[in-house]
């Protein structure tokens, strides 16, 4: 399912991708780590590949590929991950951004998201 959300999104952002400008495709290696406390718990490193575009206030991204999920004393898995998000700049100070991120599992897929305001001083 997540497989077909992100490249459903990619494909969508491809189409749309005449109506504006596209800054090209690019590379992303990002690793996540977590505790809880002094805990340990493990680290999701993702390998990503993406395009973003943007015309005018607007920018967005969509990048997929596989991610290496480490959980602490367990054994490595590779699953696959992906991203799309924008922003849109209110102000020449102000943007408005936003994410939805997944991770394919064995028994269950994750989903994510996140949004957010950035002020310029």
């Amino acid at each position: 399912m997540i497989k077909q959300i992100v490249f459903g999104a990619a494909a969508g952002a491809l189409a749309l991708a005449p109506l504006s400008a596209i800054a090209g495709p690019y590379a992303n290696i990002e690793a996540n780590a977590g505790w809880s406390g002094s805990d340990y718990s493990g680290a999701v490193t993702d390998i990503h590949l993406g395009f973003e575009g943007g015309d005018g206030p607007y920018s967005w991204y969509v990048q997929g590929g596989p991610a290496i999920v480490q959980p602490d004393g367990a054994d490595s898995e590779v699953e696959f991950s992906g991203k799309i998000g924008g922003a849109v700049a209110a102000s020449e100070k102000l943007s408005v951004y936003g994410e939805i991120s997944g991770i394919t599992g064995d028994d269950n897929n994750s989903y994510g998201g996140k949004a957010g305001v950035k002020f310029l001083f």
